[in-house]
């Protein structure tokens, strides 16, 4: 009678423990953590969305045709290798070793063209043009990958290839914490600012 008396006092001590945490951690936590965020970041905590659902900052996007040319008033991000280009469901990079054949075929392919599209030389063409980040949805290309495309926007824009060019310096993000990467340009950010008329 007593084992059954302690049996049932246990039972009852740890359902009641366990409703006590579940509120406390597991919804108490969650309102807490979610609250701070919303209201010291709530960018971040919501995405970092471009306006009007434009997509997120974070996530590259495609900036050609049906067919995957090149739209020529739009910058161009660099390649992506997550699942279509730019899947947030299927981030990744393409797993090939620097050596591997199709990689290195696909790098000069994507150099020969990028060369031809704005005008160069293929050896003026900059890594993070052909190749695709880690991810795959690396919204950033490089300050000389942007501006290397500069003649083709503006021309395509109808604007003065120094005033698209202050355009794109004035959005050069400088590295995190002062030294860690590289300087860098959202891709997203400032094609969505082109199309609202910034320098125009």
């Amino acid at each position: 009678m007593s084992s059954t008396r302690t049996a049932i006092r246990t039972t009852g001590v740890a359902v009641r423990a366990m409703l006590v945490l579940t509120l406390v951690l597991g919804v108490g936590y969650t309102l807490v953590v979610t609250g701070i965020g919303q209201l010291l970041l709530p960018n971040q905590a919501n995405g970092s969305p471009l306006p009007d659902d434009k997509g997120s900052s974070l996530i590259g996007q495609s900036f050609t045709d049906a067919d995957g040319e090149a739209l020529p008033e739009y910058f161009q991000s660099r390649p992506s290798a997550a699942g279509d280009g730019y899947d947030g469901t299927a981030s990744s990079g393409s797993n090939l070793g620097p050596e591997n054949a199709d990689l290195v075929a696909a790098i000069e392919e994507r150099k020969t063209a990028i060369a031809e599209r704005e005008g160069v030389s293929p050896d003026e063409v900059p890594a993070d043009a052909v190749t695709a980040s880690g991810s795959g949805l690396d919204p950033h290309i490089s300050v000389a990958y942007a501006l290397l495309q500069v003649p083709r926007v503006a021309e395509a824009r109808g604007m003065s290839e120094q005033d698209l060019r202050a355009i794109v310096e004035s959005r050069i993000q400088g590295r995190d914490l002062g030294f860690l990467g590289e300087e860098r340009i959202n891709v997203a950010e400032l094609n969505l600012a082109l199309d609202d008329g910034e320098g125009a």
